[in-house]
């Protein structure tokens, strides 16, 4: 499908222009939503019936919890909310990925890159080039291309259609803090989401077989045109090892992030001994490998004393699967003073068990998609998103 609305690309996407670091933290806030338990709305640590949690974690925002069950273990600030990075991509994937067959081919026109922005983490997409869609998935999940992005947006009918059906989704989810101004996460003035929120993003696309073999996969041969290809490979160190950090035993992925004024996010799985842990970190101070040796020290704690912790809250369902405002379970209840219990999460047969929902309300992405398409304010370009200079494949920023 093409994008027939005959807006500019810059003025389709609605996008406010490019703000200064200190005008996106003056819009950080905490959402007013107690969604997942009282006790996530407060700030700083959140942790009951388990010690030891590290010391010395820099993140402004974090949190751990069992992927099967829901409960959050422990967290930081979990409903503030912060620019995502691509991390935001893996609402983008739980939005689009099951529209599209993985062999279905595209041939790739320059009207389908021209929206991209200045400095944004590119796979390498080619006009005239013809990929699969499987490929264009690689590009987005182990090179965070936003060239890749686009390209699957304008497949999906243009990119306020994608933005309208990620924000709808976003609402079905409860993932209350995050507001979508573009697919590809790319600094945006009011582009927000929480820790929390890209929790609830990562449990749902690990529900689908293609989202979790996506994330996995640590490298892949990308068309060049012709019969020519070059090899991609993931930019989660803690997947593949680079850089000087060691992999997590038993990692599934999830997704990693970084621009010049998000900072570094991620969102990591791991699954030991039969049981899987979600931990994403927002916004570390230190640099370089900080974000990832952050995740792994929580992913450490979780599986250790964190087997330990009493729930101060937890991961809810889709409004769409679970009916009226989803609630933490009876344990998370006591621990944290929540409404009453939700269904248990439904695991879809793979072996480590994991669950989430699936789908978002139809009614939601028709409203958000026509709302979306009103001519909107050209604004000026974002300034480029920014990678450490070692890890560019050429001079592509690596996310």
């Amino acid at each position: 499908m093409r994008d027939s609305s005959g807006l500019s690309r810059r003025a389709a996407l609605g996008l406010a222009a490019a703000v200064p670091l200190a005008a996106a933290t003056a819009t950080t806030a905490y959402a007013t939503s107690t969604i997942g338990g009282a006790r996530l709305a407060r700030a700083g640590i959140q942790t009951s019936g388990a010690s030891g949690l590290p010391k010395h974690l820099t993140a402004r925002s974090w949190l751990v919890a069992d992927h099967t069950s829901g409960e959050v273990l422990a967290s930081y600030n979990a409903h503030l909310r912060l620019p995502p990075a691509s991390t935001l991509k893996m609402l983008f994937a739980d939005a689009v990925l099951k529209k599209f067959e993985r062999t279905e081919t595209y041939k790739v026109v320059d009207a389908d890159l021209a929206d991209v922005p200045a400095g944004s983490s590119l796979v390498g997409v080619k006009p005239g080039i013809t990929y699969t869609v499987e490929q264009l998935w690689q590009g987005v999940f182990l090179r965070s291309g936003n060239d890749a992005v686009h390209v699957l947006s304008h497949m999906n009918g243009g990119l306020p259609s994608t933005v309208a059906e990620m924000q709808a989704l976003a609402k079905d989810l409860q993932a209350l803090d995050t507001h979508v101004v573009s697919p590809d996460g790319f600094d945006h003035k009011g582009q927000l989401s929480s820790a929390y929120d890209l929790t609830l993003f990562a449990r749902h696309g690990l529900a689908d077989a293609d989202f979790r073999g996506y994330c996995s996969t640590k490298t892949a041969d990308f068309p060049a045109g012709g019969k020519k290809t070059f090899q991609i490979q993931n930019t989660d160190r803690l997947l593949t090892g680079a850089w000087g950090v060691r992999p997590y035993e038993g990692l599934i992925g999830v997704k990693n992030g970084y621009t010049s004024h998000a900072g570094n996010t991620f969102t990591g799985a791991a699954t030991r001994d039969g049981r899987t842990l979600l931990v994403t970190v927002m916004h570390p101070k230190s640099g370089g490998s900080g974000v990832y040796e952050e995740t792994a020290q929580l992913l450490d704690w979780g599986f250790g004393k964190g087997a330990h912790a009493e729930p101060v809250g937890t991961l809810v369902g889709p409004l769409s699967e679970r009916g009226p405002s989803a609630a933490p379970t009876r344990k998370a209840k006591a621990a944290a003073g929540a409404p009453a219990p939700a269904a248990a999460a439904k695991a879809d047969g793979v072996p480590w068990g994991l669950a989430g929902g699936a789908g978002a309300a139809v009614a939601l992405l028709a409203g958000g998609a026509l709302a979306l398409r009103g001519r909107r304010r050209r604004s000026a370009e974002e300034p480029a998103e920014t990678a450490e200079s070692a890890e560019t494949q050429g001079r592509r920023r690596d996310r």
